[in-house]
């Protein structure tokens, strides 16, 4: 599903134009997005979490030499689902 079909389906269950959908959907994404950047985690109960990880810093391989380089840490998006929807998907 792409962001046009979930702002369909979002407009046919709230009852309200596909702008307005649109809309809303922008301005949860734009909100879980400030949230993560701050360092804040969002939890939607019955969904799950959207949170922020730490990655470590650790050594690759370059795959065109094989020569290993250094991969900095990182701060990396994480989702981590409810029981509601681990159940539901089942």
């Amino acid at each position: 599903m792409n962001k046009r079909e979930l702002t369909r389906v979002v407009s046919e269950k709230a009852d309200i134009s596909q702008t307005k959908a649109g809309l809303v959907i922008d301005a949860i994404t734009e909100a879980v997005t400030q949230a993560l950047a701050a360092g804040d985690a969002v939890k939607l109960s019955g969904f799950g979490t959207f949170g922020v990880k730490t990655r470590a810093e650790r050594t690759g391989r370059n795959p065109q030499t094989g020569e290993a380089m250094t991969i900095p840490a990182a701060r990396v998006p994480a989702f981590r689902a409810g029981k509601a929807l681990k159940e539901a998907v089942r």
